[in-house]
This record gives C-alpha cells, structure tokens and sequence, in this order.
C-alpha cells in the first residue's frame, strides 16, 4: 500500500478520533448560563409580583397622612428603604431556591453539564444571573423611591415658599434648605448598596442550601428560618453575654452561630438613614466587606457540595 493510499485514511483517522480540547475555565460559558439564567429569571410571574408590589408600597407612601416635612420625608425614606429591603430579600430567596431543582427536573443541568461545562461555572453562572435581576430591580425601585422623594420635596418647597412669601428672604432661604437637607441626603446610596449586598448574601446562602435540600418548598422554608434567625441574633448574642458571661466557650459557641447564621441586622442602616445619622466610610466598608465576604464563602461552599452531589 503506498502513501498516497494512506495519507486519506490518516487524515479521517486524525479528523474523527482525536477528542475537542476543552478549556478548564471559560468566562464566555459563564456568560452564556449567566444570560439565560437572568432571561428565565425575567419570565417569572413571582418576580413580576414582587416588583409590582414593592413599587407600589413606594409609590403610595406620597399619599400618607400630612405631618412636619420632616416626619414626612422620615416615614417616605423608612417606607420606601424598607420596601426594597423586603422586595429584594424576597426575590433573593424564592428566585435562587427554584433554579437547581428545577434544572434538574427539566434535565437542562444534565444537557448543561454534558457540553462539558465544570461545575464550578454553573454555579458561578447561575447565581450571577441571579444577582444582575437583584441589580436590575434593585436600580428600579431605589429610581422609583427617588422620583417619589423628588416631588415630594418640590411640592412642600412649593407649599413653604407660598406660605412664606411675605418674609424676609433670608428665612425663606434658611427654610427651603432645612427642607432640601430633610429630603435627600448622600447617606441613601450607601443604605441602598447595603441592601442589595444583602440580598446578595441571602442568594448565595440560599443556592448552598438548594445544593443539599430535596426540593425549593424546603429550601424556602429552611431560609425563612435562616432570616428570622438572622435579624434576631444579634439580640439574642447580647442576652446570652450578659446571662453567661464571655468565656471561651461562650465565644466559640457564638463565632460558630456567627458563622452558620449570618447577622442580617448588621445590614440594616434604613434606621440610621431615617434618623439623619451619617454613616461613616468605615461602617459602609465594614458592612460591605462582611457581606462580601458571606457571599463567597457560602458560593464556595455551594460548589463544593455541589461537586459531590450525585446527578
């Protein structure tokens, strides 16, 4: 047999058997599972609900009863903050806690894995996708809180100008800036930046927890558990210093309760926020890093549970 009888043969040969190389890592595959995460994400009705609802809570406190500006712009920003801390936490939880059971159910993570997409990406991709909806409606509501906040300033800018009209202009002036500083203060962007890291962290902790449950009801309800535990620790964490001291084991038993049960009431500045209060670099920094740092954590530990569960 001559070469040229078995050059063809080699070139099939070399054509058909020799395997697709594969990169480890790929963020175009994260991008693509991030991408249709967030496109089903969108086509939820319970996602809809819960952004309806929350814009509407925002949207009605321009309607409460008639107070001091200032009690009215406290009520607007504890309404308003409190309604997108609800909304997003929400969403974070029912929106992560249906991904990786459904997937399985529908088989699309057996169609997805088989590419072969690691695991690591998968997860990596899906709870992305679920952060970019929590950005997307995170953006939305603080948008409709501050349109709300706007008129709600220019309509008693208006009010206090007609009724003051015959004073001197030096106290209208003092009088329409002591409403401008009620109204709208830098301290809101933080606050809301805490919030949607917050729901960031409950997203991470409810994807490790759907990586072991047998179905979303049980996820749900184990993160509803979670919550509650969360904003109640911290209550809790000071009745048991003061009722059993701060020795070793006390501290240990908390850092571990710390560690398992996040503090979400490290999260709350809505508080703060309605009293006035500054919040320094240092209580932002701090307050970000920590959730950062839980929303790592919790996504490793996702993936690592999720490496060992049987498909």
């Amino acid at each position: 047999m001559t070469n040229k009888d078995t050059a063809p043969t080699l070139q099939h040969f070399n054509a058909s058997t020799v395997p697709t190389c594969h990169r480890a890592f790929s963020f175009s595959r994260i991008l693509a599972i991030t991408s249709n995460t967030l496109t089903e994400l969108s086509r939820l009705k319970v996602f809809y609900v819960l952004l309806v609802f929350g814009l509407l809570l925002i949207g009605s406190s321009i309607f409460m009863a008639q107070f001091s500006f200032q009690q009215e712009f406290q009520i607007l920003k504890d309404v308003s903050l409190g309604a997108i801390s609800m909304f997003t936490s929400l969403l974070a939880i029912v929106a992560t806690a249906r991904m990786l059971p459904r997937d399985i159910e529908d088989r699309t993570l057996y169609t997805i894995l088989a590419k072969p997409v690691p695991r690591f990406e998968y997860v990596v991709g899906k709870i992305a996708g679920v952060l970019l909806l929590l950005a997307i409606t995170t953006l939305l509501m603080a948008a409709a809180f501050v349109a709300v906040l706007y008129m709600r300033e220019q309509a008693v800018l208006h009010a206090t100008a007609s009724q003051m009209s015959s004073a001197p202009p030096d106290q209208v002036a003092d009088a329409l800036r002591a409403i401008r500083a009620s109204a709208f203060n830098i301290n809101i962007v933080p606050g809301i930046l805490i919030i949607f890291i917050k729901a960031c962290l409950l997203t991470a902790l409810t994807l490790f927890v759907s990586t072991f449950a047998t179905s979303s009801v049980f996820t749900i309800v184990m993160m509803v558990f979670v919550y509650f535990i969360g904003h109640l620790e911290a209550t809790a964490r000071e009745y048991w210093l003061h009722e059993y001291g701060s020795g070793l084991i006390t501290r240990s038993f908390l850092a571990i309760v710390a560690l398992l049960f996040p503090d979400l009431q490290a999260f709350n500045l809505v508080d703060d926020i309605v009293a006035g209060t500054a919040i320094s670099l240092a209580v932002f920094a701090r307050t970000a890093l920590l959730g950062v740092f839980y929303t790592v954590i919790y996504t490793l530990l996702a993936v690592f549970v999720f490496y060992g569960k049987e498909l």
